[in-house]
């Protein structure tokens, strides 16, 4: 039996064993493992399961994304999320539609200290989503709102996606970083005209907050100022060169948990909590980096992504054509599978193929987290529709996937933007490496 048609049949049985729910961590690790004693003998399989093992706790660079989740965790335990929440509000509440946009944009500011897209949708889903009730949302465009903006903590920075596309495939976290911020605010405001049409056509879908006045909103404004600076202090400084992205994570979590004790915003009990959260948070990301690095030896031993690439090539369909072919690919399992999984099973076959078409290593990080936030409001798995579903409560689950509907077609447009305009995301990153 030739390498090749033992990577094709370890690919099939990491597939059998997601399916029959085996940790996704775990079924990388055993494939891996079984794969590479099969053709490399067990002392190389047994080595190759140890230096990952240790090589991926002891990496500096991974320590950023414990960090970030723990300043996500403290924001989220001290309310510092709902004067985000309500920031946004007294801005756009005004308008038609305007508390589902102040709940966009609340997202995309959480996401930018937090990093999580579940994280994003529960936290802000459980300060938005009773106020739409309230004041007579339509479910469908309320929940749908909080799922599709929840999705922005995979794209802004600080992305868990990003980070372990960037161990993945040894690129930079920081140009990563900075490639997600203008399509992450793209998005965000694609969103926000989503909302805005979504209540043209039907205005009983959003109707009009109370507006406010401009002491009002400087008011929310200074309430917010904690996180709001935290969140400029730790960008800003990966983009200025004042810090790496491991030093603006650990700077950020300080700041923040200095800020929440120093306001009497939480309690040791609280803070143990989201200690406790961030813990098995890490730990979760920490296997599925160590699973991932025990299967790529067995890709790159089999030769699957040469395989793989070969195969496209002969197909005549050029780099765009095979782009558009493994965009649909993930697509389609983006609707059963959950998006780290899929993004630590694939990335390892799918980046060297589009590396042999000159693709460039950051742009295609940018659009495998797009394609892979699409997921996660798609059915049937849409990881974000089931959490908002699950903060929801009374809400149906067609109804939450009606919803998503429109907003899945603005993370289209962005992808499609992003394809034919690589500088929307390449700017920032070049501008700032050279």
């Amino acid at each position: 039996m030739t390498p090749i048609s033992i990577g094709l049949i370890g690919i099939g049985c990491l597939f059998l064993l997601m399916l029959l729910r085996t940790p996704v961590a775990f079924a990388m690790m055993i494939v891996g493992f079984f794969g590479m004693w099969i053709l490399e003998g067990f002392r190389s399989a047994s080595g190759v399961v140890v230096t990952e093992s240790y090589s991926t706790v002891a990496s500096y660079s991974l320590i950023v994304a414990p960090m970030f989740v723990l300043l996500g965790n403290v924001s989220s335990a001290a309310g510092f999320s709902s004067g985000l929440y309500d920031a946004a509000y007294a801005w756009v509440g005004r308008f038609r539609g305007g508390l589902a946009s102040a709940s966009v944009l609340a997202c995309a500011a959480f996401a930018a200290v937090c990093g999580s897209s579940v994280a994003t949708a529960v936290t802000l889903g459980k300060v938005a989503l009773p106020e739409m009730k309230r004041l007579g949302y339509a479910s469908g465009l309320s929940t749908g709102a909080i799922a599709a903006g929840g999705t922005l903590g995979f794209l802004i920075p600080p992305s868990t996606g990003f980070v372990l596309y960037a161990i993945l495939t040894e690129q930079s976290i920081g140009r990563l970083f900075m490639a997600g911020v203008i399509p992450g605010l793209m998005l965000t405001a694609l969103f926000m005209l989503v909302v805005w049409l979504v209540c043209f056509f039907r205005p009983e879908a959003g109707p009009r907050g109370r507006a406010m006045s401009l002491a009002e909103k400087i008011s929310t404004l200074g309430k917010s100022a904690p996180l709001l600076g935290v969140m400029v202090l730790s960008i800003g400084g990966i983009y200025v060169g004042v810090f790496t992205p491991v030093e603006a994570s650990g700077v950020g979590a300080a700041l923040v948990i200095l800020l929440a004790f120093i306001t009497r915003s939480i309690t040791l009990k609280t803070f143990w909590a989201a200690v406790q959260d961030t813990l098995k948070t890490s730990v979760m990301l920490y296997i599925i980096v160590i699973g991932a690095n025990v299967l790529n030896p067995f890709f790159a031993v089999t030769r699957i992504p040469d395989f793989l690439g070969t195969g496209l090539q002969g197909l005549g369909l050029g780099a765009y054509g095979s782009l558009i072919v493994i965009i649909l690919a993930y697509v389609v399992l983006g609707m059963f599978m959950d998006g780290l999984a899929m993004l630590v099973v694939t990335v390892p076959i799918v980046y060297p193929i589009m590396m042999s078409f000159g693709f460039d290593p950051i742009w295609f990080g940018v659009i495998v987290v797009i394609v892979i936030e699409m997921g996660m409001i798609t059915p049937p798995v849409g990881m974000n529709v089931f959490v908002v579903r699950g903060v929801a409560g009374d809400v149906q689950l067609s109804t939450i996937f009606r919803g998503v509907f429109p907003f899945l077609l603005a993370m289209i447009v962005a992808l499609i933007l992003i394809i034919i305009f690589p500088q929307i995301a390449l700017f920032l990153p070049n501008s700032m490496y050279g």
